[in-house]
This record gives C-alpha cells, structure tokens and sequence, in this order.
C-alpha cells in the first residue's frame, strides 16, 4: 500500500469502527455490567425484578414465581433465577451457588469474556439472590442497531471526502515536480488553500520562480562571458601575429598587455561577484566611517576624473557609521563613482553626496550624461548589461560595476536604485546606521 490517499481513507475508516464498535460495547459494559451503581438503568432494573420475583414467591409460591419468570422472559428474552441466600434456587430447588461465587469474581472489563452476560442483586435483608441473565449474543443487538449502518455510512463517505481533501494537493504538487524535474521550468503547483499544504506549494512555487530566474541568467551570464572573452583573446591572437611579422615590437607588446590587462580586470571582477554570492553569514561586521570613505574614494578618484577631463565635488561630510565589510562597501561606493565618470561629458562636474536620513545613510553620486532609458533602467544592475546594443568599447565598461554594487549593498542589507536626473543619471545607495 503505497498510495498515502488509502492509508488515510483506511485510518480514518479503521478509527472510525473503533469508536462506533467501542461505543457500543462500552455502553453494553455500563448498562449490563454495572449493577453496583444504584443509578445504573440495569441496577434499578434487576432491583425491579428482584422485589417482584421475591413478592411473587412469597404469595403466590412456584407457580407464581413460574409465571413471573416466563414473563420475564418472553419480554426481554433472558433468564431469571431467584435463589435464598445460600444460593438453592426456588423454583427448581438446584443448587445455584456458582452463580453468586461468578458474581463476586467481577473482573474489568468482563465484556470480554466469554459466555452469557449476568447480573446480580441481593435483596436488603441477604434472604434472596436474583440473577438476570443475558445470552451473549443478544447484548450487542441492544446496542448496535441498523441506524448505526447508515451513520457509519455517511461518516465513511465523510472520510473518503476529507482523505481528497487532503491529499489532492500534493498530488498535483507532485505532478509539477515530476515536470519540473524533466526540465519544464515553467511548471507551477497554483494552489490558493491558505493551510500548510497551500504554503508548501507557494514556497515550491517560488523556489521554481528562483531556479528559472537563476538559470536563465546563468544562461545569459555564459553567453556575456564567451562574448566578453571572445574579442580580447581575437586581438591578442592577431596583436602575437602581428608581432611575429612586424618590426615594432613596442607597439605590438603594448597591445598585447592591453588586452591581457583587460582579460585580468575581467577574470577580477567576476570574481568580485562570486564572492559577494558566496556565504553572507560569513560577511563582517566592522564599524565603518562611511563619511571617511566617500572622502578617501573621491581624492583618489580625481585623477581619472581629470583624465575624462570631468571633475568631482563632495557635498556634505556629516560623520556616519555603518557596519559592514570595508572592501565590499569601497567596492560599491567606488564601482558606481567610476561608473558616473565614465558617462561624463568633459566640462561637466560629478556631484556626490552624504546624507542622513532617519536610520539610513544615503550615498548620492549624479553625473550629467546621456541618461538611461527608461525602460534599461531596472536592469543596469544586471551583469555585463550595457545601454549600447552594438556592445562598443567606447566607454571602456565590461557591466560588471553595478552589479558588484548592487549586491554589495544588498549584503548589507541597503538598497541601490537608478533614476535619471535629465540631464545625467542619479544613483542612491542606502545603508543602515549602525
């Protein structure tokens, strides 16, 4: 039995006869069993027949207590005995002294054992015994009656409702994994049930989303990469041939490290973006001077600034302290200064700013170049994405910049967004105070 559909229909269907079978049974054990409580319907009863079988006797001798009896029986179809207290019966005069030696072996849970069911009573004066006895295949009749059949009827039906209920949804779970699993990335579960079964497709929902989001940009990672690699290595093939052919070697060797150059920043900032990927439990948590730092990066930054023939200018110097990785907060801050210098007009200043705002530090670096579009806006913080379709090499870019920044920032738990500033592009980042 494989199917977890019946091993919860048969639980439900085996609790269910346990509980109407047990019940019928424990009310059989309180009613026939219980003649030592005076307020059990079976202790007034057999009282009852007990004074009436004993008035009987007394005025009327056997043959009333004949009469009494057969009438006793042919209403409840079971046997009376009236005995003195010495345990003779009256009626037939046998010795009926097992019966009160039975009655005072009382065991728990005597329903289940075996022959006729009897219960005894002793008159108030210990002169008179009376043994009602049941046979024992008519005590579970008394209580265990057709009306049950159709109660159970509709309960199992109930079961089998709730079994459905139960274990629809993981099989359709099972079914969009079976798909996901053969490589159909657009299989979803959709469930709408708000219980656990609901969350436990939801988050396989969003793990799918994740992984198809993962690969399709590993995908294109790959792609970016070959391309990326591509047109370096083809110039340094041709620069080693022009080497081999031509008589200035300076020029050649100065290709050579160019492009080698190139190759070496590459492989560097993929790197920088495997780490920042890596384990964020591992990141530290030094106190940072985040006022320090833009400082710091802009003095160094100004010589290239000088040589795109732009300028920078520092606005507000407030001292603000986060905590977080220096290298990984440099690289952010730096990545995205760099970024703005490189889209800079000659003649035209890069405004960066620190601000405080609330609980936030807010790094603003603003440039007055050609903008983004609007719609390349959400993704600038992709790898190697880059506005220009013909991919050129005019800005000496590789879009890996932005995207180091970004996850920076978001390993630090910060946020990083694009806006165009007509004319320009500004860019905020937003970490916590320590």
């Amino acid at each position: 039995m494989n199917s977890l559909f019946a091993k919860i229909l048969l639980w439900f269907w085996f609790a269910l006869a346990i509980t109407v079978v047990g019940s019928a049974f424990i009310s059989a054990l309180n009613v026939n069993e219980n003649d030592s409580d005076e307020r059990a319907p079976v202790a007034r009863l057999v009282r009852f027949e007990l004074e009436e079988a004993a008035g009987a006797y007394e005025t009327g001798g056997r043959p009333a207590l004949q009469s009494f009896l057969d009438t006793l029986h042919r209403v409840y179809d079971a046997r009376g005995v009236l005995t003195d207290e010495n345990g003779r019966d009256l009626l037939t005069n046998e010795d009926r002294s097992d019966l009160i030696r039975h009655v005072r072996r009382r065991v728990l849970y005597q329903v289940f054992r075996t022959g006729d069911s009897t219960v005894a009573r002793a008159s108030d004066d210990g002169r008179y015994w009376f043994f009602f006895i049941v046979p024992r295949a008519h005590v579970g009749s008394w209580f265990l009656q057709p009306e049950h059949v159709f109660v159970m009827a509709a309960a199992i039906g109930l079961c089998y409702w709730l079994a459905l209920y139960l274990t629809g949804p993981v099989r359709i779970l099972q079914k969009a994994v079976e798909r996901f699993g053969r490589g159909d990335l657009s299989a979803r579960a959709g469930s709408v049930r708000r219980d656990e079964l609901g969350q436990l497709a939801r988050t396989f929902d969003r793990m799918a989303d994740r992984i198809e989001t993962l690969l399709a940009a590993e995908r294109r990672l790959l792609l970016d990469i070959s391309h990326e690699l591509r047109s370096p290595l083809a110039r340094l093939g041709v620069a080693i041939e022009l080497g081999r052919s031509g008589d200035d070697t300076d020029t050649t060797l100065n290709r050579i490290q160019k492009e080698s150059d190139r190759l070496n920043s590459l492989v560097g900032q993929l790197l920088q973006v495997t780490r920042a990927e890596g384990d964020a439990a591992s990141l530290r948590r030094d106190p940072v001077r985040l006022d320090q730092l833009v400082e710091l990066l802009v003095e160094e930054s100004a010589i290239e600034a000088a040589a795109h023939g732009c300028s920078l200018r520092c606005q507000g110097s407030e001292p603000v302290t986060i905590a977080g990785d220096p290298e990984l907060l440099r690289r952010a801050v730096e990545n995205v200064l760099r970024n703005a210098i490189r889209y800079s007009p000659p003649d035209t200043t890069v405004e960066i700013r620190l601000s405080r705002s609330g609980a936030l530090a807010v790094v603003e670096v603003r440039d007055h170049g050609p903008g983004v579009p609007e719609d390349a806006l959400p993704r600038i913080f992709d790898p190697f994405y880059r506005v220009e379709s013909d991919r050129n090499r005019r800005s000496g870019g590789i879009g890996l910049g932005l995207s180091i920044a970004r996850r920076a920032v978001e390993l630090h738990r910060g946020t990083i967004r694009a806006a165009n500033a007509n004319p320009g592009l500004r860019i905020e980042l937003e970490f916590p105070v320590a």
